[in-house]
Formats: structure tokens, sequence, C-alpha cells
């Protein structure tokens, strides 16, 4: 079985607010992540139906917390949790909340193409 460390990782990412360290396994992406900064993505996941995150996600909070918001309620997940977040969410995360998490490489990359357009628009004063 393929298997990868934070130090080891394929790809890092440095996103600003947040660092990725992340591979793919057998069809799931696989993702170390740092947050420096707390911030939501709701900005970021505008357009997406319901402007919000539509790839599941599975992961194990070792510091901080996260709150997801659902249509119709609110998640935190603390430090020691593991969690899922269900199509439908927008996440956020607090500074120095750090996280292991799992999503359907297909799917993650559906939203990351709409975050991705957005940062863009953002940045362009649109």
């Amino acid at each position: 079985m393929p298997a990868f460390s934070k130090d080891t990782a394929p790809k890092v990412e440095d996103f600003g607010p947040a660092m990725t360290y992340q591979g793919e396994l057998d069809g799931y992406t696989a993702e170390f992540v740092s947050i420096r900064e707390g911030h939501s993505l709701a900005p970021m996941l505008k357009g997406l139906p319901g402007d919000s995150c539509q790839c599941p996600h599975w992961g194990y909070l070792f510091a901080g917390n996260l709150t997801v918001t659902y249509a119709d309620h609110e998640e935190v997940y603390q430090a020691g949790d593991v969690y899922y977040m269900s199509p439908g969410h927008v996440p956020a995360a607090a500074t120095g909340s750090e996280f292991i998490q799992f999503s359907p490489t297909d799917e993650l990359a559906v939203t990351l193409t709409a975050m991705q357009a957005n940062v863009q628009a953002m940045q362009q004063g649109h």
C-alpha cells in the first residue's frame, strides 16, 4: 500500500492562511493541513451548489477546532475528534488547527477548481 508522511508528501502548497501536504492514495487525496490564520472557506465556495463544498471528507483533528456549517445546523470538532463532513458543508478553521483529511480525489478536484476561480476573481477585484 502506498504511504507518505507530512515530511514526504508529494505535493506541498502554501495558501497563506493554510499549508497543505498531500498525496493521492488509490483514488483518495490524503492531506495534512496546518492552519496559520483562522478563516472560513465560505467566500471560496460561492457558485457551488448551495454555495457549499459537495465533496465528503473524513479526518482527524490533532489541534485546534473546526466549525462546519450546514444548511440546517452547525458542527464543531475539537482536538482529538475523528470527523466526517458530508456534502453541503462550509468549513471554518481556528488559528493553530492541525488535521489530516481524506477526500475522494475526483470530487475534491471539482471543489478545488471552483475555489481557485473564486480566489482569482477576488484578487482581480470582481
